[in-house]
């Protein structure tokens, strides 16, 4: 429910980049009006409603990192957007900390190692074969 809630309002700032200037106002516009009326009072008032760390409990979960990244793009928009939610804000000034936490887990170590296949691997040919556009 929560990561659907998030992909209404990150499809939006998603296609804004995609609009001429002169539709971007209008479009900014509308982008504030829905997060500041509809997105951030509902997960606002679901951190609320439980007085717990993440978006569903004692435990972080996908709908928290999916947050914590629509947070960051919103932020980049218009900081001023999230001053009007003070668990929302409490949660981009707790991002630093949460992402020392978050590579602190054994998997996410792991995968962080200097070394570790973090993409695959690919050759001339595998390059060539991966061009979709012949240019």
């Amino acid at each position: 429910m929560y990561i659907e809630g998030r992909a209404g309002l990150s499809e939006k700032l998603l296609h804004y980049s995609s609009h001429t200037p002169e539709e971007k106002e209008t479009k900014l516009d509308l982008i504030k009006g829905g997060t500041t009326s509809h997105y951030f009072p509902a997960f606002e008032m679901v951190l609320k409603s439980h007085g717990q760390e993440y978006l569903t409990g004692n435990k972080l979960s996908r709908a928290d990192i999916h947050l914590m990244a629509l947070l960051y793009h919103v932020e980049e928009l218009d900081s001023s957007l999230t001053s009007s939610f003070p668990l929302l804000k409490a949660v981009l000034c707790a991002l630093p900390a949460l992402k020392t936490r978050i590579s602190k887990l054994p998997t996410v170590k792991k995968f962080l190692q200097p070394g570790s296949l973090r993409k695959f691997p690919i050759d001339a040919k595998g390059l060539e074969a991966a061009k979709i556009f012949k240019v």
